[in-house]
């Protein structure tokens, strides 16, 4: 374990956005920044996602459930419409899509790989 409280830190003004590639399916509209990377996992269970207006992320579901916070804009889940400061936790299993008409930036934490349906 290194001690060094700099280790931990992500400067997330600095690292710029990547596309959203996964499984070799590039999502359209979807950018990624890591903020916690697993080594366990090989995965990054931490995230930040950028949805350009009109952007969507299919119907998936999540083993291990998930959490979001919505920093900014909104986002549609399973009809629901999330604002700027919304959080919501999905339990295991839980399935569904996200898409936005405005566009949004989403912190999201992950615990297991989502599964495409």
């Amino acid at each position: 374990m290194n001690n060094s409280i700099q280790h931990y830190i992500v400067k997330t003004a600095q690292t710029d956005w990547q596309p959203l590639i996964e499984k070799g399916i590039h999502y359209e509209g979807v950018f990624v920044k890591s903020l916690h990377f697993d080594e366990a996992k090989q995965r990054s269970t931490t995230i930040l996602l950028k949805f350009e207006p009109g952007a969507s992320y299919p119907y998936h579901n999540h083993p291990a459930g998930e959490e979001l916070f919505v920093l900014d804009g909104e986002a549609m889940v399973e009809g629901a419409v999330l604002h700027k400061g919304d959080y919501l936790f999905t339990p295991v299993n839980f399935k569904h899509a996200v898409k936005t008409e405005t566009g949004c930036t989403i912190l999201f934490v992950v615990p297991e790989e989502v599964e495409i349906l």
